[in-house]
């Protein structure tokens, strides 16, 4: 790595949080205003569920790409750029008109926006890395951290906010200023690159191969459906998804500057650890969820609902640093497994939604703050797990697969459980087996709405119980760690 004598200011710092906003408070926040936004677009529910999960889905497919490249082109242009695609990305969702362009603007948009945390997220974090030392540095990459996982937790309420008292176009108009405002504080930047530079090749093969099979597999997942389970369609779909998905393995195993180094997964606590972090974050989709129950069975507003979520960032907020104190006292394991079970938890609560609104709402509010609570107790702990072992030499491949595994999970937990969701709520008559083991109290015009709501959350409690069977396979205890 290039020297600097260069050292980090907390007003970079700061442009640096602005940064992972963009994407993390105002382009997540589509989670809870959705429901509006189609209305408002004249769009069916099935679009606006992969125009919510596209952001993601474009964040995870080139995140590894993108920190190899800007390793190689200079970190601070790569940054840069990513915030001129946050300004694009925002000004196109923004200005989406009802009508013909609407999905092609929308769709488009999220894409956009996707790319740009692609481009923000590991060049940020990697100058923290570089400009501070000690524990400048550690403070610099919490306070990061809780940008990212505060932006989530506030992105409901925000969104809701936002939404309802001036719009929910101004949700992405104010995605731009922040943008602005980010690339004014970290103007001063001096460019940095690593030693060799210019060396490092794109993987444009397993690039596509990767994007072609995660574009079908996720409208297979989404329009199943909408298409029919057994029509050609979907058969094609995932047919497409198998063979690019093996395509891109052969690729990946042959060609010397990987997309995704497969080498890295011979380290089974990295390969648990990321696939730990897939899965709990595929429990995002409980937000859109019940968030949506909420604003179609319960007539809350987009606010009303994303209040009930003010917990999830206050616990996230609060307790973040303590995820990072159990995983000094007890190692990796423990924290994320207490984590996954919180979730677990806070799942169960929420799949309540048999009982009335009143009695619903107690529990949706104790379930978002053990949410964030949950999540807290993991992040810390599962990041140390996924790159304390390896070598300097690959510790930014893995950083990279281990936030792709981040932006991959929320995408495909989003689209599977609103898939759900919305399959079973758009049901003319409540699917009778379940009536038979749950009784709905209350109305009963709005019975397949929560019936929709239970079995996808029901999905999400699985991603959760997965997080504890893959750390119990994958992770050791911290004893045998030491003892190795």
């Amino acid at each position: 790595m290039e020297t600097t004598s260069y050292k980090g200011t907390d007003k970079v710092l700061i442009g640096f949080i602005l940064a992972v906003l963009t994407f993390w408070l105002f382009a997540n926040s589509m989670m809870n205003v959705s429901p509006v936004m189609t209305e408002a677009l004249g769009m069916d529910a099935n679009t606006m569920n992969i125009a919510v999960s596209l952001a993601a889905l474009f964040s995870g497919i080139f995140i590894v790409v993108i920190g190899g490249l800007a390793d190689s082109i200079g970190r601070v242009k790569i940054f840069k750029i990513g915030l001129y695609l946050a300004i694009a990305g925002s000004l196109l969702v923004g200005l989406s008109p009802k009508g013909d362009l609407a999905v092609p603007m929308l769709l488009v948009g999220r894409a956009l926006q996707g790319l740009s945390a692609a481009f923000v997220m590991p060049t940020s974090l990697g100058m923290i890395k570089i400009f501070w030392d000690g524990k400048e540095r550690q403070r610099a990459i919490s306070l990061w951290s809780i940008g990212t996982f505060g932006g989530s937790g506030l992105s409901s309420l925000t969104g809701g906010i936002i939404a309802s008292n001036l719009g929910w176009r101004w949700i992405f108009f104010f995605a731009i200023i922040v943008a602005v405002i980010a690339l004014f504080l970290t103007k001063e930047l001096p460019e940095n690159s690593r030693e060799g530079a210019g060396k490092y090749k794109i993987d444009w093969g397993g690039i596509v191969m990767f994007m072609i099979a995660m574009v079908a597999l996720q409208v297979f997942i989404t329009n199943g459906n909408k298409f029919g389970w057994t029509s050609w369609i979907t058969i094609v779909l995932l047919a497409i998804a198998l063979v690019f998905g093996y395509l891109f393995i052969r690729i990946e195993m042959k060609v010397p500057f990987a997309f995704v180094d497969l080498g890295l997964f011979k380290n089974k606590v990295f390969t648990g650890a990321t696939l730990a972090n897939f899965f709990i974050n595929g429990t995002a989709g409980l937000l859109i969820v019940s968030l949506t129950l909420m604003q179609r069975g319960a007539q809350f507003s987009a606010m009303e609902a994303g209040l009930l979520t003010l917990g999830f960032a206050i616990m996230v907020i609060s307790f973040i640093r303590l995820g990072e104190k159990l995983l000094q006292k007890f190692g990796a394991k423990k924290p994320i497994i207490w984590g996954a079970l919180i979730i677990s938890a806070a799942i169960i609560l929420l799949m309540q939604t048999q009982i009335m609104t009143g009695q619903y709402v107690v529990l949706a509010v104790v379930a978002y703050s053990l949410f964030g609570l949950g999540l807290a107790f993991f992040a810390t702990p599962a990041t140390d797990a996924a790159l304390s072992n390896l070598p300097d030499s690959q510790a930014g491949s893995g950083a990279g697969i281990f936030k792709m595994a981040s932006s991959l999970g929320t995408s495909f937990g989003v689209a599977i459980a609103a898939g759900i969701y919305t399959a079973v709520s758009s049901r003319a008559e409540p699917i009778a087996w379940l009536n038979k083991i749950i009784h709905f109290t209350g109305r009963q015009d709005n019975v397949a709405i929560r019936q929709g709501a239970m079995l996808g959350l029901a999905f999400c409690l699985l991603l959760a119980i997965l997080v504890i069977i893959t750390v119990v396979k994958l992770i050791p205890d911290k004893k045998k760690q030491i003892d190795k």
